[in-house]
């Protein structure tokens, strides 16, 4: 392994921050990590993980048996500063918008900390500004701000490939200022196999929202079709399979409808910056902001049908709970939102996630507990429900299927 004399604080332990932490002390890096939670603190300090992640449990076991990782509850003095905190968005607005409180409260924190000649990288998603109101932060702390380098660098990785793609995809590197922008890609070419394209900050940040928005508006389209495609009695995924086959055309699958902290969030960001231009982008939001809703409406007609023919209280069993298939990642899920909704209306319901252990609000039950269920629902499209063996059993029950299972 090589070694690198600098010392890294990662702050912000979650999904992009720990997978982050422990590849760059396998690349010989000195990573303190930091979280405000003491619990994730501790457990990382054990060589334990919190999320689920493929090969991520390696890593920050052998990361933290060497002496390369460690967990705080506060940041620790660095010479590279990375910012992973959470970005939420203000849901109870007419247009959503971006709250960057902890993203302020992280450079706050690490004020009494920044030597000259540090990196400050600010990976979380952004609206575009957020990395120059870092500078105005430091500023107005105190630190002369040319004498450090200060860029955002937008991460671009897959659930379930974080710790592949960390190394593989091509990254963006925004500094402020051209001998920040080029510090820094030079620190991300150390870890990064792919390209690192050097811009400026506001274009890295609108990079960023503009890719998940791309991806968010596709997204819309296979929704909004299915939606179509269910008024006329057609099978959305045979018409989209057929439509596929035109040379020029690649409809997406359609689902549930989109969740996560990227695709479901970073629109929201980009139309709030410009509401009267980003029409589209909000439009599409709309669209799979719908489709929970839309899902919730088939079950009920259905529950209502089983009603009547003489079952008083239908079990309804929901497979699936987090946003996308095979991971443990409940945010901003579409799946949580049809279930809690069931819920609200008084329907007996009980929910299979093959990827937790428990949750706060959910009877869970298991796979084979809930086909005794007088109603199924597919809601996302885990491995355990489409092997032959188990997609057997669910074509003998009363099913309904949102996301392409049985498809």
């Amino acid at each position: 392994m090589k070694k690198y004399n600098k010392t890294i604080c990662v702050i912000g332990l979650g999904y992009i921050g720990l997978p982050t932490a422990a590849l760059l002390a396998s690349k010989g890096y000195i990573i303190n990590g930091v979280d405000i939670n003491q619990n994730i603190v501790d457990i990382i300090n054990n060589g334990g993980i919190h999320i689920i992640e493929p090969d991520l449990d390696q890593y920050v076991e052998e990361a933290v048996n060497n002496g390369h990782l460690k967990a705080f509850a506060k940041p620790q003095t660095a010479d590279i500063y990375i910012i992973c905190v959470p970005t939420p968005f203000y849901s109870d607005k007419e247009i959503p918008s971006p709250d960057i409180k902890f993203i302020v409260n992280a450079t706050k924190s690490i004020i009494p900390l920044i030597k000259p000649g540090d990196m400050v990288i600010l990976e979380s998603t952004s609206p575009v500004g957020t990395t120059e109101k870092i500078a105005e932060i430091f500023s107005e702390g105190g630190i002369d701000i040319q004498s450090i380098s200060i860029a955002y660098c937008p991460e671009r990785v897959l659930p379930g490939k974080i710790m592949i793609e960390l190394i593989s995809n091509d990254r963006i590197v925004g500094g402020l200022n051209k001998t920040s922008t080029r510090k820094i890609a030079d620190f991300y070419k150390t870890f990064v196999d792919g390209d690192v394209l050097e811009c400026s900050a506001k274009t890295a940040e609108m990079c960023k929202l503009a890719e998940n928005s791309f991806r968010d508006i596709n997204i819309a389209f296979a929704n909004e079709l299915s939606i179509v495609c269910d008024t006329h009695d057609i099978d959305a995924w045979e018409l989209i399979r057929l439509a596929n086959h035109h040379p020029r055309v690649e409809i997406l699958q359609p689902g549930t409808g989109v969740g996560g902290h990227c695709i479901a969030v970073d629109p929201w960001f980009l139309v709030s910056g410009d509401p009267e231009n980003a029409r589209l982008t909000k439009l599409a939001r709309q669209v799979n902001d719908f489709k929970p809703n839309w899902v919730v409406q088939k079950i009920m007609s259905q529950v209502n049908f089983l009603i009547e023919n003489g079952i008083a209280s239908p079990k309804v069993a929901c497979l699936g709970l987090a946003f996308k298939p095979n991971i443990d990642d409940l945010r901003e899920s579409p799946a949580v939102q049809v279930v809690q909704d069931l819920i609200d209306l008084n329907i007996h319901v009980v929910s299979v996630e093959p990827n937790i252990q428990n949750h706060n609000n959910f009877k869970l039950c298991s796979f084979k507990d809930a086909l005794d269920a007088d109603l199924l629902v597919i809601l996302v499209k885990h491995n355990e429900f489409v092997t032959k063996k188990n997609q057997k059993k669910l074509l003998d029950t009363n099913i309904l299927d949102f996301c392409g299972a049985l498809a």
